[in-house]
């Protein structure tokens, strides 16, 4: 019971599937960079990190000075 089974590895992947791979798509497209959904993974982070994002102004929603 010491190592992962390949079960749980497949639980990995379908958690990335999931929720990461979606989450960089939408920060890539926000104007982030695709690698803050990684915080996603954070617990309590996370939520942080929803609701931040939920209300800050967007790079792509600036006007171009």
């Amino acid at each position: 019971m010491n190592s992962f089974n390949t079960l749980h590895w497949l639980i990995v992947l379908l958690w990335l599937a999931v929720f990461i791979i979606p989450a960089w798509r939408i920060a890539a497209k926000a104007g982030f960079p695709g690698a803050v959904s990684l915080l996603l993974l954070i617990p309590v982070v996370n939520i942080v990190f929803i609701w931040v994002f939920a209300f800050i102004k967007w790079p792509v929603e600036k006007p171009n000075a």
